[in-house]
């Protein structure tokens, strides 16, 4: 493994942040609702999962997946549920006041990142696929430790710089003022995921 394999797993995972999925919008939402610490913490807990699903990936879950389809889709399934259930609290106290919503604990928010991005086990196949393009055959347990670390300490200066931006006074504001809309547009979007996690392969 070469420091350019880093590199280049580091442009894709760069890239598969900032692209519009369930995570991201949960970061979205929490920090605009429930503030800068809470948004730090989910995005704490997006990461490590991220990071522990490409763990998974390298030590080979990929492959079990296959061999034990009924794993797979009770994760997957398991998963769908846990967004479609975030989708209809998202839509019934869209019109909560700020306030009301802003009491959410820090611990709750990490755990609330984790199950999100534990919720779509096809990310070990993303990681697994990302991982055969990009890193030679036959990698060691010292380079495996080494690209988990990579994965994770991207993830953790990435995803809550994510929440701090987010948490600014001017991106605050426009969130308060279209509080119902943002909120049902989001709860939809994750519904539909949700969906589209239960419903294909």
């Amino acid at each position: 493994m070469e420091i350019a394999h880093l590199v280049a797993f580091n442009i894709a995972l760069l890239a598969a942040i900032a692209s519009p999925g369930p995570s991201l919008l949960f970061l979205i939402k929490t920090t605009l609702s429930a503030g800068r610490a809470a948004g730090i913490a989910a995005a704490s807990g997006l990461a490590l999962m991220a990071a522990l699903w490409t763990l998974a990936a390298l030590l080979g879950l990929d492959s079990l997946f296959t061999l034990f389809p009924w794993l797979y889709a009770l994760m997957k399934t398991a998963g769908a549920a846990y967004l479609i259930y975030m989708a209809i609290q998202m839509w019934r106290h869209a019109r909560d006041p700020i306030g009301a919503a802003a009491e959410v604990p820090h611990r709750r928010a990490f755990l609330s990142g984790m199950l999100v991005n534990l919720g779509n086990p096809k990310s070990v196949f993303f990681a697994a696929a990302v991982l055969v393009v990009i890193f030679p055959p036959s990698l060691s347990a010292t380079e495996k430790a080494i690209i988990f670390a990579n994965h994770l300490a991207i993830e953790m200066i990435v995803q809550p710089a994510l929440a701090i931006l987010l948490s600014t006074g001017a991106v605050r504001r426009r969130y308060l003022a279209a509080k119902p809309i943002l909120d049902r547009a989001t709860a939809a979007i994750l519904g539909a995921f949700g969906l589209r996690l239960l419903l294909t392969r």
